[in-house]
Formats: structure tokens, C-alpha cells, sequence
């Protein structure tokens, strides 16, 4: 069953050191990260004062990542996915560092606009290696408790994170709080290189044909999709939770925006109500496994963003610093917990070969609308308010749930199911 032990010769996962090397460094990459969760939409709101900003450097980033998704699944199934991790956060050590280094001298906003997007690109590459590593750091039967380990320190070092990166920003600026995350890129990668995951026994093929190295990744990309397709609850979770990231993708932005325009609180306040908020991600990783066993997969899923829309509706009508933390807090836990439960599953019915290039496209079908939808929720908190944008953002993951229950996603147990004939 998913989430159990794996076979009596794997080490248990406190004992697996690949995996605890991992799991610090990238929690530690984490924590920084958080600071420039807090740091960079302070950096935009402070030279510009707009959370349309705010939300064209969200999109900005979101498309960054789109584009990046038909190559990644391709790269990390052909490439050695140790040293292309490696790679990932080497470079973006680099690309973040400038930011703090060019502030010091004279700040130039537009530089967000182009490391962001590249920074977005990158990531989008090492979240998809990074998927199919995992299943190679531990036993079968392991993925889903290594997902919620790695989702629980996340949450822990998140739970710092915020609140020293809103101080951070408050007391030296926002750039310097994003130079620490460019720090902990620099520790991960060095960390990554004492990491051994199993080796593949089944690579990817070359393509066939002379098409080049575009048709390649279109060949590729369109493998995954093909498998996504052909699996009955892979297919329609993508189409879910594509029209669920439209309607969310902006929310960290309106909440920010909210807090400092709506209000008024100090750059503090977001940092905290962030880092209170991922209190929610650590009970997600907590349950999230025995939620998964006792409730089954569909239940799980549909319940989770059902809650999590009244959460999202409820934000923009809170009046105080702490009814929008436990609204925050209530959605990362839905998200958190339906989350570890998707990737979890496309991890077990996935084959390895085919992993990467399932992932990506996966993250670029379900992405592909996120940046069309924070530009358009943060122009509508703008335009209309918060309340009126949450209020509509809310109504759309309810509406989406109940669709969920009409549709193979409801299954409790679809870890047997295996792909449609092609």
C-alpha cells in the first residue's frame, strides 16, 4: 500500500543516507526560498506600488516555466539527473546572487523581470528532475512517506523562513533577503554532490529520425502527454487542476496585496502570516498518508480543494492579520495534502524511463493557464477589490471538486489502474 515500508532489504528511510543528504539540503534550499517568496513581491510593490506588477512578474515566471516544461522531461530522461540538479541550483546560486550585487549599486527593477522568468525556467527543470529522483533515493513502497517527509521539513523550514525573510526585508531590504536565497542554492548543490541515487536500468531512447533537437522535445513532450492521456485519472487531473491553477495562481500576490494595501500592515506581517500559514503544509505532510489509507485517493483530492475554495473565498473578506493567516494556513494544507497524493501517484504508476517526460508535461498542461490567471486575479483585486477576486477564485475550486466526483478521480484506490490502449 502506498506509504509503507518498502522490502526488508532497503534501509528505512531514517536509516537511508542518500536520502537524508537530500532531504537537508534541499530543505535548507527551501528555507531560502521562502525569504524570496516574502522578498520579491516586497521588491516590485516597493519600486512600483502595483499589484499588477506584482502579478505580470508571477506571469512572467509562469510562462518562463511553461516554456521550460517541454524540455525538461526530455533533458532529465536523458541526462545523468544528479549532475543536472547540480546544475539547476549552481545556476540559479548565480542568477540570484545578481540581484543583491546590482542593489548595492543602483537598484534596477527591470532585472527582475529577466532574472525571475530565467530563474522560473530553471526551477521548472529541477522540480521535474527532482520527481523522478526521489523514487530512486528509496524502496517502492516508500514514495508516498519520502514525499511527506520532504513536504514536512519543507513545511518546518518555511515556517522560519517567511518570518526572517519579511524581517530580513524590513531591516536590510528585500534584495538582501533574496542574496540569502541565492546562498542556499549554492549549499544544495554542494550538498547534491554526495547524493547516489540507483542507477536506470532503462534509459530513454534517442528519438527516431532525423527531426532535430525540436522535434525531439515535441516527440517527448508529446510521449508524456500521450501516457497522461491514455491513464484514465492522470488525464483528468490534468484537466482539473489546469482550470484549478488559473483560478489560484495569483493568490500569494492578492494575499501580500491584501495585507500591505487593504490592511496596512508592515513588510513584517507577510512574512509571518506566511510562515504561520505553512503550518498548513506540515499537517499536510503529517496526514497526508494516513489520510490517503483511510480515505482513499478520490475523497482525499475532492475534499481537499473543496475546503481549500471556502478558504480562498474567505481571505479577501478577512478584516485582521489572523483571520488571514488561518484562511492561508487552511489552504496550504488542502493544496499540501492534495498535492503529495497527486505526485505520489503519478510516481507508483509511471515507469521510470517514462517519468521525467510524464512530469513535464503533466506541470506544463496543468501550468499552462496560471500565468493568463494571476494576470487577470491580481488586475481584478485591483480593479474590484480583493473580496470580489477571492470570492470568484473560491467559487472556482468548489465548482471544479464537485466536477471531480462526476469523473474517475473520485476512485479511492486508482493505483492499479494502468493506461488506456494507445
Amino acid at each position: 500500500m502506498a506509504g509503507d515500508e518498502g522490502p526488508g532489504s532497503s534501509p528505512p528511510l531514517r536509516a537511508n543516507r542518500d536520502f537524508l543528504i537530500f532531504l537537508g539540503v534541499q530543505t535548507l534550499s527551501v528555507a531560502g526560498d521562502s525569504f524570496s517568496a516574502v522578498a520579491l513581491p516586497l521588491l516590485v510593490f516597493h519600486a512600483t506600488g502595483s499589484v499588477t506588477q506584482m502579478g505580470l512578474v508571477t506571469a512572467l515566471a509562469g510562462a518562463a516555466g511553461i516554456v521550460a516544461g517541454m524540455f525538461a522531461g526530455m533533458t532529465a530522461d536523458r541526462l545523468d539527473r544528479r549532475r543536472l540538479l547540480i546544475a539547476c541550483d549552481a545556476v540559479r546560486a548565480v542568477l540570484y546572487a545578481v540581484i543583491p550585487i546590482v542593489w548595492l549599486v543602483s537598484p534596477q527593477t527591470w532585472l527582475i523581470f529577466v532574472i525571475v522568468p530565467l530563474g522560473a525556467a530553471i526551477g521548472m527543470l529541477f522540480s521535474v528532475t527532482y520527481v523522478t529522483v526521489v523514487p530512486a533515493l528509496v524502496a517502492e513502497g516508500q514514495v508516498m512517506k519520502a514525499n511527506s517527509h520532504l513536504y514536512g521539513t519543507y513545511a518546518v523550514a518555511s515556517l522560519v523562513g517567511p518570518a526572517l525573510g519579511g524581517t530580513v526585508s524590513a531591516l536590510l531590504g528585500p534584495a538582501a533577503a533574496i542574496g540569502i536565497d541565492a546562498a542556499t542554492f549554492a549549499v544544495s548543490a554542494a550538498g547534491l554532490c554526495l547524493v547516489r541515487p540507483r542507477a536506470r536500468t532503462t534509459p530513454a531512447p534517442e528519438p527516431a529520425g532525423h527531426g532535430g533537437a525540436r522535434r525531439g522535445a515535441l516527440d517527448d513532450f508529446l510521449a508524456g502527454a500521450r501516457f497522461l492521456w491514455r491513464h484514465p485519472v492522470l488525464r483528468t487531473l490534468t484537466v482539473l487542476l489546469s482550470v484549478l491553477t488559473f483560478v489560484t495562481y495569483g493568490m500569494s500576490d492578492v494575499l501580500i496585496y491584501h495585507l500591505k494595501h487593504d490592511l496596512e500592515q508592515p513588510d513584517t506581517a507577510a512574512g509571518y502570516v506566511l510562515a504561520a500559514a505553512t503550518a498548513g503544509t506540515l499537517a499536510a505532510a503529517l496526514l497526508a498518508p494516513a489520510l490517503r489509507r483511510s480515505l482513499g485517493f478520490g475523497p482525499l483530492w475532492i475534499g481537499c480543494y473543496a475546503l481549500g475554495g471556502v478558504a480562498v473565498a474567505g481571505v479577501g473578506l478577512a478584516a485582521s492579520v489572523p483571520a488571514v493567516a488561518v484562511l492561508a494556513t487552511v489552504f496550504l494544507f488542502c493544496t499540501g495534502a492534495a498535492g503529495i497524493s497527486s505526485m505520489s501517484l503519478r510516481q507508483e504508476v509511471t515507469p521510470d524511463a517514462l517519468l521525467g517526460r510524464v512530469t513535464s508535461a503533466f506541470w506544463t498542461i496543468h501550468s499552462a493557464l496560471g500565468p493568463l490567471g494571476a494576470g487577470l486575479l491580481t488586475w481584478a483585486a485591483s480593479r474590484h477589490g480583493v473580496a470580489a477576486a477571492c470570492l470568484v477564485a473560491g467559487f472556482g475550486c468548489v465548482t471544479i471538486a464537485v466536477a471531480a466526483t462526476l469523473t474517475p478521480v473520485r476512485r479511492p484506490r486508482p493505483e492499479g489502474l494502468g493506461a488506456e490502449p494507445g
